[in-house]
């Protein structure tokens, strides 16, 4: 009794197990299904045992899988698991499946036992993070572009020409999702002479873009009223210490053109030095001590200098994103830039902007925070076609 009553348990067991059993001769016709198997797809065993092939039960693409890859791996390696492919019900619905199947000697031949599991609810959930990941792309795609378009308006659209001056600017952002807070121009102001100004605010995101905003146009707007730097900066300072309390760099300067070179006032606010390159081939950090930061108290000090530009010569302006930058397992310094732009013969702003971003691309992922560069430069005199003025 305790012999059929296992007996029985074992076909109840392959009948009405959770998953489903079918035993195929070697070319596919069906020996033995079970109950489990017949209910999903909506069959009887006598439609099916001795009278279909199991590719029969497949969809059109499953069936071709099943001939021209399924089978012969079987047949090769005598097992095959984790498949997945589709099954028809006899309704004409479909139902995704996994398949394992190996091969068994029989008492008269060999036979091919295949395992069915139901993939319904696995195809659902990748299915769900298919359109999770799809739409978290989207939401990417529309936070980048409206980071492009932000920081677009952040940064004017080109440089005005100067008379007697070449100019170049360049922005590289270390992130494709957030705002950064670099910001640079170049305007006209009375008579022949330009003011000019590179700046980095704390921090990203939108925060830091309306800090951003609202320093640039202090500057401009400051720049009118008094162009000395030094004026211009405790402008920008009473602003942001009593409206937006968020620390920045600055260095604000103006520029005249005169006879073959140009005269350059700048003052800092905390900034990195500018990098001087001489028509001579030599190059200096334009260093000036005791420019505190902008934002951080009512009556900060700032620092101020004159520098002459003749022809052949060039003034660098870049935020610390470059300097502050890995190289190996180190950080990248300004001494570094001074040593790798050195030797420009003679300096364009073209080519200095040129040699600066060709340093951002070799730095790669060593670059961890948005950098902005403006470059200025007298043309040398073998520059200017005869009989024409620099611009």
């Amino acid at each position: 009794m305790s012999g059929a009553w296992l007996e029985e348990s074992a076909e109840d067991l392959y009948d009405n197990a959770p998953c489903g059993y079918v035993s195929t001769l070697l070319d596919g016709t069906i020996a033995k299904i079970n109950a489990t198997l017949l209910g999903w797809l909506g069959y009887r065993a006598d439609e099916l045992v001795g009278l279909r092939r199991f590719p029969d039960l497949l969809t059109v693409g499953g069936r071709m899988y099943y001939e021209t890859h399924f089978a012969p791996l079987l047949h090769m390696q005598g097992e095959l698991g984790g498949v997945a492919l589709e099954m028809k019900a006899a309704d004409g619905t479909r139902l995704p499946v996994l398949l394992t199947s190996i091969v068994r000697t029989g008492p008269t031949q060999k036979v091919i036992r295949t395992t069915v599991f139901d993939a319904r609810d696995r195809r659902a959930y990748e299915e769900e993070l298919l359109r999770a990941r799809e739409q978290a792309e989207r939401e990417r795609d529309r936070a980048q572009q409206l980071a492009r378009t932000l920081q677009q308006t952040l940064l004017p659209p080109a440089l005005p020409e100067v008379p007697g001056m070449r100019a170049e600017a360049y922005y590289h952002p270390a992130s494709l999702d957030q705002v950064g807070g670099d910001f640079y121009d170049l305007f006209p102001l009375t008579g022949d002479t330009w003011g000019f100004f590179l700046g980095d605010v704390s921090g990203k995101g939108v925060d830091a873009a309306v800090v951003t905003s609202l320093a640039r146009y202090t500057l401009r707007a400051a720049a009118v009223y008094n162009p000395e730097p030094i004026s211009v900066l405790k402008q920008l300072n009473a602003v942001l210490t009593q409206s937006r309390p968020r620390l920045c760099t600055v260095l604000y300067g103006h520029i005249r053109p005169g006879g073959d070179g140009a005269t350059v006032s700048l003052a800092t606010g905390g900034h990195p030095p500018p990098l001087l390159l001489r028509a001579d081939g030599t190059s200096s950090l334009l260093r000036l001590p005791g420019g505190q930061l902008v934002g951080m108290l009512p009556d900060a000090r700032f620092a101020a200098t004159e520098v002459r530009l003749e022809p052949g010569d060039a003034l660098l302006l870049y935020t610390d994103g470059l300097t502050e930058a890995r190289s190996g397992d180190t950080r990248y310094s300004e001494e570094a830039l001074l040593s790798d732009l050195s030797g420009l013969t003679p300096a364009t702003a073209s080519s200095v902007i040129s040699g600066a971003t060709r340093l951002l691309t070799s730095l790669g992922a060593g670059v961890e925070d948005d950098t902005a560069l403006l470059a200025l430069s007298v043309p040398a005199l073998s520059q200017v076609a005869p009989g024409r003025p620099a611009r």
